[in-house]
């Protein structure tokens, strides 16, 4: 059986430790990597995507990140229960062009019992920034 330390219910520093673990793992743009953090059958809805499973947020993430390039994440802790975590994040980026971009956004997260996120629902809004204006590096 697959599990994903730390597992429910969480305390304080255990849910820390599980938003940190989680930016690491976006931070590595490795999609495979990622997934492996999910449920097999993972429920997410991500902006205006609804996304089922394994093979598709594999398939979202790599999409994602030729899109997203240069990407650059931060997670913050927001709220937790004994299986949930609330985030809030924001995270640069550029494009194809090289506009640079800042997403901040709010994630719910629903774990199972072995530590895997079986829901995953992410509302982001992006701003074009300059160059200049970057603070993740």
């Amino acid at each position: 059986m697959e599990k994903k330390f730390p597992l429910p219910p969480f305390t304080q520093e255990t849910a820390i430790l599980k938003v940190q673990n989680a930016e690491d793992a976006w931070n590595s743009k490795d999609p495979e990597r990622v997934s492996l953090a999910y449920t097999i059958d993972t429920e997410w809805r991500n902006r205006d995507q609804f996304i089922n499973g394994r093979e598709e947020v594999v398939s979202f993430l790599t999409d994602k990140w030729k899109k997203e390039q240069n990407y650059r994440l931060k997670k913050e802790l927001w709220a937790f229960t004994a299986n949930r975590i609330a985030v809030r994040f924001e995270y640069e980026f550029n494009d194809e062009s090289g506009q640079w971009y800042r997403a901040y956004g709010n994630e719910n997260w629903e774990f199972n019992a072995d530590g895997l996120m079986q829901k995953r629902f992410a509302s982001i809004n992006n701003i074009q920034i300059e160059e200049k204006d970057r603070k993740l590096f």
